[in-house]
């Protein structure tokens, strides 16, 4: 693939396009999480080396698909065939880098898209992406595996709302979440029966669908993990001390909560969520990297959720594991997008 030459094109646009592999880094998006995945593509396109990946950002909003290249100069893209013109030469991306957190990212469509132009891209599939996406969903199909998970009560808005029905299954505290939903956006923790529909309210502002769940009481556990040629690769478990009342927004991204990677957990247990983050990338058919939350209650992993995108900013805990585990930013983008290539061969 890499660049079509349909006009003519000077020697130095040429050797460029035959020397290195065209990548789009994909980030922005249609959701709240928008900003964060701005950063987080941002810190990819800062981590591949100009010398093996020429880098393109694709900047994806509602309006408009736009291509920018390393000069901040900016290209309409042509979804039918995820092209762009440069010049009079017409570019085909080799790879795409999936960091859009959210929608259409997170939530498989962009998978999907690519998937029918035959374009390799570095995470998920659509069903994968689609499945982990919908919380409600993904956390039915794990506990038929057996899987602990938190009690929970799932509201749709419209639905009548029995404040008894939702505290007698789930218990107070609680949580309403989102369904549909990343970084914290929009979660509500609840203490009081008087509080919970004033929560839902809030909660609806950031999606249609909730989960209501028992609040967990445990300690808190974020794990990343990814595939390369012989194995899967759990990263080392990063232990979560909020300063607020849980791991919201400004807890993971304000400074407002202590991570200590590696956690402070017993052997046995870093084995069973070791095992369990494994059999979780097996079952559900994931690819590229992928975090799973976990509250950790009596010495047994309940899981929360599994990010298909993570963040990848500076602020991130995936760096922030990959760092410990002595694997540097460039080689694990590099390997991401190399594994993406040779899957599509």
């Amino acid at each position: 693939m890499g660049f079509r030459i349909n006009y003519k094109c000077n020697t130095f646009v040429k050797s460029l396009c035959m020397r290195r592999k065209v990548v789009g880094i994909a980030m922005g998006g249609y959701s709240s999480e928008r900003e964060i995945s701005l950063s987080s593509g941002s810190t990819v396109v800062e981590s591949l080396s100009p010398s093996k990946w020429n880098c393109f950002k694709i900047i994806v909003d509602q309006e408009k698909w736009l291509v920018v290249d390393l000069k901040n100069n900016t290209y309409p893209l042509k979804l039918e065939d995820f092209s762009f013109k440069l010049g009079e030469t017409i570019v085909h991306f080799d790879v795409v880098f999936n960091a859009i957190h959210g929608t259409p990212g997170e939530d498989g469509k962009l998978a999907k898209l690519l998937s029918s132009l035959n374009i390799p891209q570095s995470s998920c599939d659509e069903k994968a992406a689609s499945l982990t996406f919908d919380k409600r969903a993904c956390l039915k199909e794990v506990r038929k595996w057996g899987v602990p998970v938190a009690n929970s009560f799932t509201y749709d808005q419209g639905d009548s709302l029995e404040i008894d029905d939702i505290i007698k299954k789930v218990g107070l505290p609680c949580f309403v979440k989102p369904n549909r939903s990343g970084s914290s956006y929009g979660i509500v923790k609840v203490y009081e029966k008087g509080d919970l529909e004033a929560a839902i309210v809030s909660a609806l502002k950031e999606d249609s669908e909730l989960i209501i769940e028992s609040a967990l009481l445990g300690t808190e556990i974020s794990v990343g993990a990814f595939a390369n040629d012989h194995d899967i690769v759990v990263l080392p478990i990063t232990e979560i001390i909020s300063e607020n009342d849980f791991f919201d927004y400004d807890a993971k991204y304000n400074g407002k909560s202590k991570e200590i990677t590696p956690a402070r957990l017993d052997g046995n247990i870093v084995k069973k969520v070791d095992a369990l983050v494994r059999d979780l990338y097996q079952k559900l058919n994931l690819k590229g990297v992928c975090r799973s939350e976990f509250i950790i209650v009596a010495g047994v992993p309940h899981l929360l959720e599994i990010n298909t995108v993570p963040g990848l900013t500076t602020a991130s805990l995936i760096p922030q594991q990959l760092h410990e585990a002595g694997i540097g930013l460039s080689d694990f983008f590099e390997s991401l997008l190399e594994g993406a290539m040779k899957k599509n061969q």
